[in-house]
């Protein structure tokens, strides 16, 4: 279980039908290590103002994760999180490693548009 206030997956068939039902959502697939929490702590800081996308934690170790460690464009990473970006159902973007505040949001803007004012 990860410890942060975003919303939590917890299978991969839950995954799917939280992807497929919204147009834009970002996924950390992480663990509560130091790579992670401060993606953890920018997503939260970020879902007020981002409404127009759906933001969720998964566990890396949770074998239900293997569909975002074993997709194309995650196959090779190798630090964590793996953070992944949907739109319309597809991933459309995913990077590895600790991020900080401007290359999320700059990510965000690039797939999913800015945020209304």
């Amino acid at each position: 279980m990860l410890y942060t206030n975003l919303n939590h997956i917890e299978t991969a068939s839950q995954l799917e039908k939280i992807v497929n039902e919204n147009e834009n959502v970002m996924v950390c697939c992480g663990r509560m290590g130091p790579m992670c929490i401060p993606v953890y702590g920018i997503m939260e800081e970020l879902e007020p103002t981002y409404s127009h996308v759906k933001f969720f934690d998964m566990e890396f170790d949770n074998p239900e994760a293997q569909v975002i460690r074993n997709a194309p464009m995650t196959r090779g990473f190798m630090g964590l999180p793996y953070t992944v970006y949907y739109r319309n159902g597809e991933m459309v973007k995913a990077t590895t490693s600790i991020q900080n505040m401007s290359q999320v949001k700059t990510i965000l803007d690039s797939e999913f548009g800015q945020p209304e004012a």
